[in-house]
């Protein structure tokens, strides 16, 4: 005979490890649940109290609050959420961030016991304690949530908080873990950098230990911003602080339904969060919640580049919470691996926002005197040591206050850029003829011995008038007065290569050029060009001679 009898799920408590206690890390992400659920319930202030001596945190909200049947069938019912009966805002049309209904369980993570007690206006507390330790034993008899009461909860921890308190929900978690026990000022920059909310709508205030999360709590950052892109018109009272900008701010618009800010700073110290081995990045937000932090990990070719370590903003994008696809991790501290949604967000991001972003900053820091983004393709590796070597020679040179000297130094700033690895070249190919003649013992012509002998007697004559008796050249061979064109008449011999392609030939047309940077000059453009030409020809040549091939 078939057994008819009715079978259901039955959940076990572990469960709670798996979605809870287990899973949040970031003491971020575990405010982050707290403080949305008080957005949610359409609270104007959260009130956060930190007592590092007696190791405890309490979250106060002014909310709707729960009754002992919101208490029990919502607040305690895992996986409850309010978008299943289609609600997607709050009565004060704040859009709502919870989405799973397991958020809560982030309250598991941070402390040996969490008591909850909500109140209606005018109405009574209702709520109770969770002890991890109690729990610990629940689920090591594998009881069903069912066979788990919660204990009643100690009036006496909320007193002080409950006075004045009209209406709202107030949670104490009592000894709190090492994840959630941070300095006062890291937990108030933290929340000013990722609870967008509560600088933006002014109907919404968080506080902590009775101070205001404010833009103030920001001013370091704003004050080391250097540069700052503004991305489809974002609205935000972070970018009228930043007061200290070294140019305007650059407006980008573009078709994706997204908006937001990219910003640089002077120096990538000043993106770490002191105390901490944090840094801000470029973070995500749907719907003015964090969804994921630094979203350059998830462009590892980008990530890695210099530019990287001095950018940070925020890029706000709802559609990824416009439809019925739940997009975000179990955690909530990430959006799911694989999303269409967001891949192409990345890939839009970085091909044409980034790159024009990266190539902006390149000129911007340039134009300041300042290290540019080597990686860039824009200028040439040589081209950018020798305006980092200009910058740091031209320093000395630069007045305490703006004046008409430092226009000079710019104005030659692009020069140098040609001139430093010009001459450098011009030295190291000269000198690399010199030791090859020495190794291979050729003879100087007759011509350049004429040579020598004249610019031997003219530095012995300029050495007495500046009463100089001590040896200017390190190797005082005659080779060392002779210049590219004379070098280059020894090494192939004679004066019949003169009308040929050859090193002579190139040689002589190098040495007005040469002579003209050695002697710092500034070359015009056409100058530029053909010594660039004819250096490529002379460095073929010379490689040529020494390698044989």
């Amino acid at each position: 005979m078939a057994d008819e009898r009715q079978f259901t799920f039955e959940i076990s408590l572990s469960v709670l490890n798996h979605l809870g206690r287990n899973l949040y890390r970031s003491s971020i992400t575990v405010l982050g649940e707290a403080v949305s659920n008080s957005w949610d319930a359409d609270a104007e202030n959260v009130w956060i109290y930190i007592d590092r001596d007696e190791n405890y945190l309490v979250i106060k909200d002014d909310g709707i609050a729960m009754t002992a049947d919101d208490f029990q069938n919502k607040f305690l019912k895992i996986g409850y959420t309010k978008r299943k009966y289609g609600e997607t805002k709050s009565a004060k049309g704040r859009p709502y961030i919870g989405r799973k209904g397991i958020g809560k369980l982030a309250l598991l993570s941070c402390a040996d016991k969490i008591s909850v007690i909500s109140k209606k206006e005018n109405g009574e507390y209702v709520g109770g304690t969770i002890d991890n330790s109690g729990l610990d034993r629940a689920i090591n008899e594998d009881l069903t949530p069912d066979k788990y009461q919660l204990g009643a909860y100690e009036f006496k921890n909320f007193e002080q908080y409950a006075d004045n308190h009209e209406q709202g929900t107030i949670i104490y978690f009592k000894q709190t873990k090492e994840n959630i026990r941070n300095t006062i000022p890291y937990l108030k920059k933290l929340i000013a950098l990722y609870f967008r909310f509560s600088l933006v709508d002014r109907s919404f205030n968080i506080f902590v230990n009775n101070k205001p999360v404010t833009l103030e709590d920001l001013k370091d950052l704003s004050e080391a911003t250097e540069f700052l892109w503004n991305i489809n018109s974002l609205m935000d009272p972070y970018l009228d602080t930043l007061s200290k900008l070294a140019s305007e701010p650059i407006n980008l618009k573009h078709g994706l339904n997204v908006n937001g800010f990219i910003a640089s700073v002077e120096k990538p110290r000043y993106l770490k969060i002191a105390g901490t081995a944090e840094k801000t990045g470029i973070d995500l937000f749907v719907n003015g919640r964090l969804r994921e932090k630094n979203i350059l990990k998830h462009m590892p070719d980008f990530s890695t580049r210099y530019i990287a370590s001095y950018l940070y903003g925020q890029i706000h994008f709802n559609d990824l919470d416009s439809d019925e696809n739940d997009r975000f991790t179990t955690s909530r501290e990430a959006i799911a691996p694989g999303d269409q949604k967001y891949e192409e967000l990345l890939k839009v991001f970085k091909e044409e926002l980034l790159e024009r972003i990266s190539d902006e900053w390149d000129k911007l820091r340039l134009a300041r005197g300042k290290d540019g983004d080597d990686e860039n393709p824009r200028k040439t590796p040589k081209e950018r040591r020798a305006l980092s070597l200009y910058i740091l020679s031209a320093k000395d040179y630069s007045p305490s206050s703006d004046s008409h000297v430092n226009n000079w130094i710019k104005d030659l700033k692009p020069d140098a850029e040609f001139n430093i690895p010009a001459y450098v070249d011009c030295f190291l190919s000269e000198n690399l003829i010199r030791k090859y003649i020495k190794e291979k013992q050729i003879p100087a012509t007759r011509p350049a011995e004429t040579e020598i002998r004249t610019w031997r007697e003219r530095e012995q004559r300029r050495k007495s008038e500046a009463n100089i008796n001590f040896d200017i050249r390190q190797y005082n061979d005659d080779f060392s007065y002779l210049g590219m064109d004379f070098l280059a008449k020894v090494v192939e011999g004679n004066s019949s290569h003169q009308n040929t392609a050859s090193l002579v030939r190139d040689a002589i047309d190098f040495k007005p050029m040469r002579n003209a940077v050695g002697h710092t000059a500034v070359l015009t453009e056409t100058a530029k060009n053909k010594l660039r030409i004819v250096f490529e020809n002379i460095k073929g040549r010379i490689k040529t001679l020494i390698f044989g091939s």
